[in-house]
């Protein structure tokens, strides 16, 4: 057979997502991002594992027990089986799609959460000194700790170590209270990741439902959803927070659902726009004309097709929720007896005046990588949404 009768080699097609997602990657900053999200979820998953004043074994009178395992909480519980149904997915992302693999993480972490709630049941009145005088009393034979050997809340307030400077003992120091730095950071990764994702799912769930139906109708709907939009935008977030925090205390879920509810307009106005552009196109109008429910062509047929700059204004809206937070906790209205970035930095400035450099140092790091990173991520996103900049790159 000569070469020209040789059937040519097909192609396989790229998706849009897939192509995102391998642009986005290119990014060096992207890369930078992603690795940094990666190491705080990490950290905020593994937190118990990472740094926890309980032993993960121990031996007493020749029986070995797991005080660590005992004293998880239904928290702990639900975030291993929500990383656990992460990796699931990841791992069958060829056999499910993005809705069916969303399903099976909301459904797993509502049954751990579920479960968790109503089968563990952690001691109450904790202890943390009995192991440290139980081991050098010789009650205790043997103690296998975690890496850091401290819980956030083991706390020495008569301590001569309180608001000590880095040590080999305390990596990072140690506050006011005399507890570690380094394991109110692990800890504190909690707060900034759950206040990112918890805040703008609410803010995106929102916004999507009212953006798609203000972008699909036209006339007095679309003007009076408008009117209400506009109103909710010139709603002040931090003095509303400052405001429901001082009325109803200072409850970190409550937090999240201000965030949330006063974010989502951004999200309506971007998803408004893309409708209004799809509406007009053949295969919205050929599923009106087949008699498809609004449901159906709304959030099947063209919310896949507009839902790429919302992406890009999620990954903003997490690093905006980040901050309102660690604002909140910096003024000293964050929530009460959990680490939190914010709040670590409130404490940077001890009794007397004194400054303690490596409070400030820390979490005010932390907060700006992972600000940073947010950024950085929604950067890549953007450039590899956008057509224009495809344009000039070919």
């Amino acid at each position: 057979m000569s070469e020209a009768n040789m059937p040519t080699p097909v192609r396989s097609q790229e998706t849009f997502s897939a192509r995102v997602m391998r642009q986005t990657w290119a990014s060096l900053g992207a890369r930078f991002g992603l690795g940094w999200v990666a190491v705080v979820a990490l950290s905020a998953v593994f937190a118990p594992f990472l740094a926890n004043s309980h032993p993960l074994l121990m031996k007493a009178d020749g029986i070995w027990t797991s005080p660590l395992f005992i004293h998880l909480t239904f928290i702990d519980v639900t975030l291993l089986a929500g990383f656990a149904a992460v990796v699931a997915g990841w791992m069958l992302r060829r056999r499910l799609s993005g809705i069916q693999a969303l399903l099976v993480f909301l459904i797993t972490v509502a049954v751990a959460a579920t479960a968790g709630s109503q089968l563990l049941n952690p001691p109450q009145a904790v202890i943390f000194d009995q192991y440290r005088t139980g081991l050098a009393a010789g009650t205790i034979e043997q103690a296998v700790f975690v890496p850091i050997p401290y819980s956030p809340t083991d706390r020495s307030r008569d301590n001569p170590l309180s608001l000590s400077a880095p040590d080999r003992g305390h990596l990072m120091g140690t506050d006011e209270d005399g507890a570690d730095v380094f394991s109110r950071m692990i800890h504190a990764c909690r707060i900034a990741l759950g206040i990112g994702l918890v805040s703008t799912g609410i803010a995106l769930a929102i916004g999507i439902l009212y953006g798609g139906i203000m972008g699909f109708f036209t006339g007095w709907v679309e003007i009076l959803m408008m009117r209400f939009l506009e109103i909710f935008e010139s709603i002040p977030q931090l003095f509303l927070l400052l405001t429901v925090v001082a009325f109803f205390g200072r409850n970190i879920y409550l937090i999240m659902a201000v965030i949330g509810l006063t974010s989502w307009p951004g999200f309506a106005r971007y998803l408004r726009a893309e409708f209004l552009k799809l509406r007009q196109q053949d295969f919205v109008q050929a599923a009106q004309a087949a008699g498809l429910p609004i449901s159906s062509i709304l959030f099947r047929h063209m919310l896949p097709n507009g839902v790429a700059p919302l992406l890009v204004s999620a990954s903003f809206s997490i690093a905006t929720a980040i901050l309102a937070e660690a604002v909140l906790s910096f003024l000293g209205l964050g929530v009460v007896d959990e680490p939190s970035w914010g709040g670590m930095l409130n404490q940077a400035v001890g009794p007397g005046g004194t400054f303690a450099i490596w409070l400030a140092t820390y979490p005010g790091l932390a907060i700006f990588l992972t600000v940073f990173a947010y950024n950085l991520i929604g950067e890549a996103l953007r450039d590899a949404i956008d057509p224009n900049l495809q344009r000039k790159a070919h």
